[in-house]
C-alpha cells in the first residue's frame, strides 16, 4: 500500500507533467505561422511543378499573334483602351499616349497624377482614373472637369460610360461607383446586402474590371470569387458565371479573372495572372476558346498560381477587342501591346 507522502509525491509529479505538456503547447501555437510569411515549412527541393497546367491544347487556340509588338514608350504600362476610329490609349507613367491604327504615336497627354485605367465616351471624351479621383478630357488632352476624390483607400481600377452613366470600379473600397457625366455620385452598386441577395465583391489586389455589353447590364469582375457578376443600373444582381479551377475552363489562383473586355459580337475576353492565360467566352459565360497561354505569354517563364493576397498584387494583363475582334494585350513588364486575330479569318 502507498504511504501518504508515496501519494503526495505522484499528484506533484502529475501536476509537474501537466504544466510541462501545457508550456509545450504554448510555445508551439506561439511559434506558429499563421501568416505564410516563413514560408511553407518544405526543403528547397520541394516545388510544385505547374508545368502540366502552363500547356494548352493546340486545338484550343483560336488566335494567332500579328505583326511586332507596340511599345508603349512608358516604363509602367497600366491601361489600354480602343476608340472606335481604330486609335489605341495607353496609359502609364504620368501620362496618357494615344496611337493611331498602325502605331504611330499621335499625342501626349500628360496628367498630375499615375493613370490606373481609362475609357473613351462615344463622345470622344476620355475618363481617367488618378489615383482616388476620376478625371476627363477632350480629345485634344484639355482637360475638362476633375472629380471629387474618394479618400486614400480607394483604387480605381476601371471606368466604363454607357448612355448617361458612368461605371468606376473602385478595388480599394470593393464597390462600383454609379456616376453621372457631370461627376455627381448616384449610387454605390456591389456593396455586400443579404437581404438583395448581393454577396459583395472579394478583391485581394488591384484587379477589378467593368464594362456594358449591348444588353445593358453592368458586368463586374468579382475576382476572389472567380466569376464576372452581371447588375441592373440600380444595383441589383441579375447573374454571374465562372468557377475556380486550373482547368482551362475556368478561372485560377486566389483571384481572377484580373481583367475582361467585350467582343464586338458580343462576348468576353477575359486575362488571368500566375498562371498567365488570355481566352474567350461567349455571352452567357461559355467557354469558347483562348487567346493565348501561359507560355505563349510569357515565353515559358514558370507558372505560379498565386495562393495569397501578397502573390496577387503584381501587374495583371489588360486587354481590349477591336471592331474587327482583334484582341489587344497590354504588357506591363515589357511595356508593349501585342495584337492577336483569329486564325481563320487572318485579319
Amino acid at each position: 500500500m502507498a504511504t501518504e507522502a508515496g501519494k503526495i509525491d505522484l499528484k506533484i509529479l502529475v501536476v509537474v507533467l501537466v504544466i510541462m505538456a501545457t508550456s509545450a503547447a504554448v510555445v508551439s501555437v506561439l511559434l506558429l505561422d499563421t501568416t505564410g510569411q516563413s514560408g511553407s515549412g518544405l526543403s528547397e527541393a520541394f516545388s510544385y511543378d505547374l508545368t502540366e497546367l502552363a500547356r494548352v491544347d493546340p486545338n484550343l487556340i483560336m488566335y494567332e499573334e500579328l505583326n511586332r509588338p507596340l511599345a508603349t514608350g512608358f516604363t509602367q504600362s497600366r491601361a489600354l483602351a480602343l476608340v472606335s476610329d481604330g486609335r489605341i490609349l495607353v496609359a502609364g507613367d504620368k501620362a496618357i499616349r494615344i496611337f493611331d491604327r498602325s502605331g504611330n504615336l499621335q499625342r501626349v497627354i500628360e496628367v498630375a497624377g499615375e493613370p490606373r485605367c481609362l475609357t473613351v465616351a462615344p463622345d470622344g471624351n476620355i475618363y481617367a482614373g488618378l489615383g482616388d479621383h476620376v478625371e476627363v478630357f477632350d480629345g485634344g488632352g484639355r482637360r475638362l472637369a476633375s472629380w471629387d476624390p474618394l479618400g486614400e483607400e480607394a483604387v480605381l481600377t476601371s471606368i466604363a460610360v454607357h448612355r448617361d452613366s458612368v461605371f468606376v470600379a473602385d478595388a480599394g473600397h470593393r464597390v462600383v461607383l454609379h456616376y453621372d457625366h457631370a461627376g455627381e455620385l448616384l449610387d454605390h452598386i456591389g456593396e455586400k446586402d443579404p437581404d438583395r441577395n448581393i454577396p459583395g465583391f472579394v478583391v485581394p489586389g488591384p484587379h477589378m474590371d467593368v464594362a456594358v455589353p449591348r444588353d445593358g447590364l453592368l458586368r463586374v469582375s468579382n475576382p476572389g470569387r472567380h466569376r464576372i457578376e452581371a447588375y441592373t443600373t440600380d444595383g441589383d444582381l441579375e447573374f454571374w458565371w465562372g468557377q475556380p479551377s486550373a482547368d482551362i475552363e475556368r478561372f485560377c489562383g486566389c483571384c481572377n479573372p484580373v481583367n475582361f473586355a467585350l467582343l464586338p459580337k458580343d462576348g468576353f475576353v477575359t486575362s488571368e495572372k500566375g498562371l498567365v492565360r488570355v481566352k474567350v467566352y461567349n455571352s452567357d459565360g461559355g467557354f469558347v476558346g483562348v487567346v493565348a497561354g501561359h507560355n505563349d505569354l510569357t515565353g515559358g517563364v514558370q507558372a505560379k498560381i498565386c495562393e495569397t493576397p501578397e502573390q496577387c498584387q503584381g501587374a495583371g494583363l489588360d486587354v481590349a477587342a477591336d471592331a474587327d475582334g482583334r484582341v489587344y494585350i497590354l504588357d506591363p513588364e515589357k511595356n508593349v501591346i501585342r495584337i492577336f486575330a483569329r486564325k481563320e479569318t487572318g485579319q
